[in-house]
This record gives structure tokens, sequence and C-alpha cells, in this order.
């Protein structure tokens, strides 16, 4: 059915996740819990940390000690590849600081996750207006233009993005709309973040 396989060691990972959440969620030290479970403080700090692939004896006894079926320490196995949709039309409208009349910005979506690794938005304006905030963030930006004409202001330059055109940006430099060309404007801004574990 296309679904992508998980290698031993990424559920080691998610089910260490798990017993973490289902842990700290319960307010209990590492050692009260292991006490709880009837396992060692190493053996639990492995568990956690995805070092050790754990029996089912010990899963129960977590499982116990947590409160909770068995179960629960493999929610989530799946959702690490889900896929996420948005029909055409159908993006969440969300409150921006670059927001006003004629200018709208589309949430297209997230994948589940203790982080948001990728932000893709569509921006669209269809009035002249104010000047634009310049917006600083963490990560980087992807611009690609679907239609019309903007002057994109990236630090102390200036560049002009025309349909097709695609723009890559560090988003710490001061960047956004300058000048607004041609009207309507269309593009899609994916800001991408940096993740623990990720630092090309």
């Amino acid at each position: 059915m296309g679904t992508a396989q998980l290698t031993s060691d990424e559920v080691c990972r998610i089910v260490g996740l798990r017993v973490r959440e289902l842990r700290l969620g319960l307010g209990l030290t590492m050692e009260r819990f292991a006490e709880q479970a009837e396992l060692s403080l190493g053996m639990l700090s492995k568990i956690e940390n995805g070092q050790t692939s754990p029996s089912l004896g010990t899963l129960t006894n977590l499982a116990n000690a947590a409160g909770v079926p068995f179960t629960a320490f493999f929610r989530g196995l799946d959702e690490e590849h889900d896929a996420v949709i948005v029909p055409a039309g159908k993006g969440l409208e969300i409150a921006h600081e670059g927001g006003g009349k004629g200018r709208t910005y589309h949430d297209l979506g997230a994948l589940r996750g203790p982080v948001r690794e990728i932000e893709p938005v569509l921006v669209t304006i269809t009035k002249p207006g104010e000047v634009f905030p310049l917006f600083q963030h963490g990560g980087v930006e992807f611009i690609y233009m679907i239609e019309g004409k903007v002057e994109y202001g990236y630090g102390a330059k200036r560049y002009v993005l025309k349909k097709g055109d695609t723009m890559q940006l560090h988003g710490e430099v001061a960047h956004g709309p300058t000048t607004l060309l041609e009207l309507p404007i269309k593009f899609l801004s994916l800001k991408v973040h940096a993740t623990p574990g990720n630092h090309s």
C-alpha cells in the first residue's frame, strides 16, 4: 500500500519519545518512573534515548506504571510518514503581520510532530496599500512567484520578481515586498526551519 518501511532504530526512537512524553506528563522523575516500572535507571535512560529495544515485558511494566494501554508507546509510528494534502483554495487563512486590505496569507498545512520543519504559506496581494513591514525569522525561506511582479527587499538590496521566478534567502536578514509593481501578486513562501540533528 505504499507505506514507508520503518527501521528498528526508528521504532526504538519513537517508542523512547512516547515513554518520555508519558513520564513527563505524569510529572515523574526518571528515578521515580524507573522504580515504579521495576527498571534500572540506566535501562529507562537507554529506552527514552532510543538506544535499546525494550522487551514486551519491559513495555508492559512501563505501561502499567504510566497507567496507559500498551499500544500508547506505538502512537505516532505511522504519523512519521503522514502526507498532508490541502485542496486548491482550501488553505487556512491566517492572521499575519503583513496582512491588511487586499492581502491574504493562507497556511498550506503542516506534518504532525514536535516541531514544524516547513511552513508553506500562499501570499496573495490584490490592492496597493501601505508599506509592508520587513520580516526576520530563523531558518531559510524559498519564494516562488505565481503571478504579478514585485520588488522584493533583502537587506539593503532590491530584486524584481515576476511570474516563475524563485528566490532563496536567509530568514535572519530583513526581507519582504518593498514595491508592488504589477497586481495581482501571488507567491508561495516556504520557510524551512532548522531542526535538531539537521545542521546542514
